[in-house]
């Protein structure tokens, strides 16, 4: 069987695009060149503090070892940047505001994209019911988001739906990188889109950007150093080093795909999800500080920030404090949140004190 006789890539990208997604490719599941990558990659340690990366041996790498009979894998990707926010070059460049990634500004996406990629399985599904039923065969497939052992970048690749910048981002001429990615892993044979050439050229402004040196190379990237990786995934202490660098990046760091030129070109989201919440573009640090944890997980319910917790978010408030302008106000603060803190927040309590003194 064939399903490419009964269904076309235009119909597939006209479904996706119905649910809100603005590209779909189709890729098969051979990933042995990237397999050997990743292997190489967890090797150097790169990986820092996130050990699900090779929790589950090959799976990530071998679709059809994480849900048997995989043979074609759907991808999809969505626009994220919300609209009508304040100038992110802005916010950074004011140390008393806090900085959060453009993609963590409204709701959690993990949901929303998994219930329309469910929909879009389904469609598929009533569609291709009858030539199913005469072939005596059942479609099988599984939905993912960010979820599970998935190699979505170099899946979204080889579906055609851009390819891997020097960031080792995704990057699209009609899109730049603001986009979320999602698959549909299924036993369809379906027809395969074709990759995309590349197109960043000599430029090196991602690598020449990072406020961390976290892109040691192009296309290699030592998570340890990187500020996402810093903020968001590691738990604990966040070594002196780093600290100035993280400025007022409180929740990841976007500097990267701030400078790409392709980004110029990169259409705002649509969708209601993406809005802002709680004034999260603009935010003052002191206002941010001040939550208590009940406040915190009221206000992030529904948000990806509201994930790593209230230690972590009142360590990378800290962080960004010690970097703002000194001032009696913020040292008060400091001073006054020290004693009912957590031993981790109070050593970056200790350090932006040291500074701002």
């Amino acid at each position: 069987m064939t399903t490419s006789n009964y269904i076309t890539h235009t119909e597939l990208k006209q479904w996706a695009k119905e649910l809100g997604f603005q590209n779909l490719g189709v890729s098969d599941i051979n990933l042995s060149e990237e397999e050997t990558y990743l292997q190489q990659w967890l090797g150097k340690k790169f990986h820092g503090d996130m050990e699900w990366m090779q929790r589950h041996g090959n799976k990530r790498t071998r679709p059809a070892e994480l849900e048997p009979e995989t043979i074609s894998i759907i991808s999809v990707r969505m626009n994220y940047r919300p609209p009508q926010t304040h100038d992110p070059v802005m916010i950074l460049n004011h140390p008393e505001r806090a900085y959060i990634s453009r993609y963590a500004l409204g709701r959690d996406y993990h949901k929303m994209m998994r219930k329309r990629l469910q929909k879009l399985a389904t469609k598929l599904q009533d569609k291709l019911q009858k030539v199913l039923q005469e072939k005596d065969i059942s479609m099988q497939f599984r939905v993912f988001v960010d979820s599970a052992p998935v190699m979505e970048k170099p899946i979204a690749v080889k579906a055609g739906l851009g390819w891997m910048g020097k960031h080792t981002n995704v990057l699209s001429k009609d899109a730049g990188s603001w986009f979320f990615l999602g698959e549909i892993y299924t036993n369809l044979p379906l027809e395969k889109t074709k990759a995309v050439e590349e197109h960043c050229g000599e430029c090196t402004a991602c690598i020449d950007i990072c406020p961390t040196k976290a892109i040691i190379k192009p296309y290699e990237l030592d998570a340890r150093r990187c500020i996402s990786y810093l903020t968001i995934e590691h738990k604990g202490v966040i070594a002196e080093e780093f600290r100035e660098a993280i400025g007022n990046r409180i929740y990841g760091c976007d500097d990267c795909q701030l400078v790409c030129p392709w980004n110029r070109f990169a259409p705002d989201a649509t969708q209601a999800e993406c809005a802002i919440r709680n004034n999260l573009d603009s935010a003052q640090l002191l206002e941010l500080f001040a939550w208590t944890e009940t406040e915190f997980l009221k206000n992030m319910e529904g948000s990806p920030i509201r994930r790593i917790g209230f230690e972590r978010w009142q360590r990378n408030i800290a962080i960004a404090l010690g970097n703002a302008p000194s001032s009696p106000m913020i040292i008060g603060v400091l001073e006054e949140k020290y004693t009912s803190s957590t031993d981790v927040v109070k050593e970056h309590i200790d350090w932006a004190l040291q500074r701002l003194k």
